[in-house]
């Protein structure tokens, strides 16, 4: 079953390669998607995969890249999301 969230990473997010390491982790997983920072801080990465690779996924964002320090990892369904790869967008 394939799945689709918007996640909200809050913490020491940004310039610590976060967009990089989840585009990384998202392709090992077969994760397609988007990750990008936003002005307030956060960094959101909208994902869709199979359930166990999503699971998994979430599972990493809770620690991210080694640099990073995730305070706090929001989830929400999505709909309608559709995406071949996994890009870092602006």
């Amino acid at each position: 079953m394939t799945v689709s969230r918007r996640y909200t990473v809050t913490g020491d997010v940004q310039g610590v390669g976060f967009r990089w390491a989840t585009q990384g982790e998202a392709e090992r997983l077969g994760v397609v998607g988007r990750v990008r920072n936003r002005t307030d801080g956060a960094v959101e990465v909208v994902a869709q995969g199979e359930r166990a690779a999503m699971d998994a996924f979430a599972v990493w964002l809770e620690e991210g890249p080694r640099w990073a320090k995730v305070r706090d990892v929001d989830a929400e369904p999505v709909d309608g999301f559709e995406a071949d790869t996994f890009e870092i967008t602006r």
